[in-house]
């Protein structure tokens, strides 16, 4: 049996001469250089999809000084990335943003400090233009990390530091909390307790101030730390129901805690929203529509902000204008939020 025999790759010179162009003046159109008039470009882009020419992208950085690749990292364990749909829309909107413009999405997950070693390496290593980093935790070194890689870098949620150059993506966690507990008052509720985040979170430490901006006053008995898990928000829905069993309404930190409340609530024989009414955040549409009832929530545009996030970067990573002043300094963005009634409360 013969081996299969493959075409030659199509090379720049293959491009130049079908175009009628020098090599250069076709390098120069395939790496988006400037002083090539409109007809040759055309020429060269007609060339060049043909013949199917595909850049090398070694030889391309060396032109361009970039990899038109960005790493994303999570601070998150494989299984809690996998299993979050939070995280599916975040990506999802990374990626989008990072298609749109041509660039390759490198995703890094860490399972534990072992590996922050691993992800400063790569960083370093001139394999990315940019990083994304999100789901951070206090004291987390990431960050650190890549500013000692010399790599420009976006994170997704208030950094829990001030330096007044990061730049992050981030929706209002304390507006929404607050307006997901009035909500709660109006509807009479007046035993509010509280699912929080893991407080080593900024999102959860600003939902549950939030929380704390409306009830100043509650019983730190009803309150409950979970874990942005079902588990965890179960969990701590027992915990809460053992301390205040006369609480008459919950505001969990994420839909995905809310869910597995709702699930204790309805093993303990409890009335969603009759008995205990239940407010989540995030609006994710694959928890909040399957519950039993459908779920109140917060809307943060989880996919909208993965987007933001890819733009401030590309943006971050552009060579300053010439001969344009007054161009305004990139700066970091808060999204909105808005209360989505549902059935459960």
């Amino acid at each position: 049996m013969s081996e299969p025999s493959f075409a030659p790759r199509p090379t720049l010179e293959a491009v130049a001469a079908r175009a009628g162009v020098s090599r250069a003046t076709a390098s120069r159109v395939v790496n988006g250089g400037e002083g090539v008039r409109a007809p040759l470009v055309e020429r060269v882009r007609r060339a060049v999809d043909e013949l199917g020419y595909v850049p090398n992208q070694a030889a391309r950085t060396l032109v361009t000084r970039r990899n038109d690749a960005i790493a994303v990292v999570v601070a998150e364990p494989e299984t809690r990335f996998f299993s979050d749909p939070f995280f599916a829309q975040q990506v999802r909107g990374i990626s989008r943003e990072l298609t749109a413009h041509d660039n390759q999405l490198v995703l890094l997950l860490t399972e534990g400090a072992a590996d922050y070693a691993r992800v400063g390496r790569y960083l370093a290593g001139g394999h990315v233009d940019g990083a994304l980093i999100f789901s951070l935790h206090a004291d987390d070194s990431l960050p650190v990390l890549a500013r000692r890689a010399g790599v420009p870098t976006v994170i997704g949620g208030r950094p829990g530091w001030s330096d007044g150059e990061t730049l992050y993506v981030d929706c209002d966690n304390r507006g929404g909390a607050r307006e997901a507990v009035h909500h709660l008052l109006g509807l009479g509720r007046r035993r509010v307790a509280h699912i929080a985040g893991p407080l080593d979170q900024t999102a959860s430490v600003d939902r549950l101030d939030g929380f704390r901006d409306v009830l100043p006053e509650t019983d730190p008995q009803l309150i409950a730390e979970g874990d942005f898990t079902p588990e965890g928000g179960a969990r701590a829905m027992a915990e809460l129901l053992e301390r205040c069993p006369d609480l008459d309404a919950v505001f969990a930190a994420s839909d995905v805690m809310a869910s597995g409340a709702l699930r204790v609530l309805r093993q303990r024989g409890r009335r969603v929203p009759e008995d205990v009414a239940v407010v989540g955040f995030d609006d994710i549409v694959s928890v909040a529509d399957w519950t039993d009832p459908p779920l109140t929530t917060i809307r943060q545009d989880i996919e909208e902000m993965g987007r933001l996030m890819a733009h401030l970067l590309l943006r971050a990573l552009e060579p300053p204008a010439q001969g344009a002043p007054g161009v305004p300094a990139l700066s970091s963005i808060v999204t909105p939020t808005r209360l989505v009634v549902r059935g459960s409360a």
